[in-house]
């Protein structure tokens, strides 16, 4: 059952943040919208760098090696969002929660977003279904949405090169 949009879109967008970096602010700002985010943010003068550091952190999370060390910083970091959740109906888009105060910057709404739909991702599909992608060298972020929860790759072509590679090794 789907009850809110942010575990799966948000945690989608910070992967895709994590694994292809935008280089300046408008870049981050598209590609919230491709992920569905609506809200014009006013231009900060730190907004690029802070929201690398929102990034950051959160692969903090992505890499803590148990769940509860994933609740913990994730715990932290919705502590440091600090908005209460809200009903809003703002752009005519029907009422849905913002996880955010009403004039924040870029960064800080990311954080809330981001923190807390990882959250939602986790305890509603499982505390394993995020990481790195199996195949070396690759370093690439995983959020499995999967069905059966058993993404273990960020791309195609990743599980074709790691199958070649176990399918080379056990000729040899």
């Amino acid at each position: 059952m789907h009850l809110n949009p942010y575990g799966e879109y948000a945690v989608l967008m910070a992967a895709s943040l994590a694994n292809d970096w935008p280089s300046d602010r408008a870049g981050i700002e598209e590609r919230t919208r491709d992920f569905g985010m609506t809200m014009v943010f006013p231009a900060g003068p730190g907004d690029h760098a802070d929201t690398r550091r929102v990034i950051d952190d959160w692969l903090r999370v992505v890499d803590a090696s148990a769940p509860e060390e994933r609740a913990v910083l994730l715990n932290a970091e919705m502590a440091a969002a600090a908005a209460y959740p809200r009903l809003t109906d703002h752009d005519g888009e029907g009422w849905h929660l913002h996880y955010r105060g009403e004039e924040d910057s870029l960064p800080r709404v990311l954080r809330a977003v981001i923190m807390v739909g990882t959250s939602l991702h986790l305890v509603t599909r499982g505390m394993s279904r995020l990481g790195r992608c199996a195949a070396a060298p690759c370093t690439n972020v995983v959020a499995d949405v999967t069905r059966n929860g058993r993404q273990r790759y960020c791309s195609v072509r990743c599980a074709n090169r790691d199958a070649v590679r176990r399918h080379r090794a056990r000729r040899v």
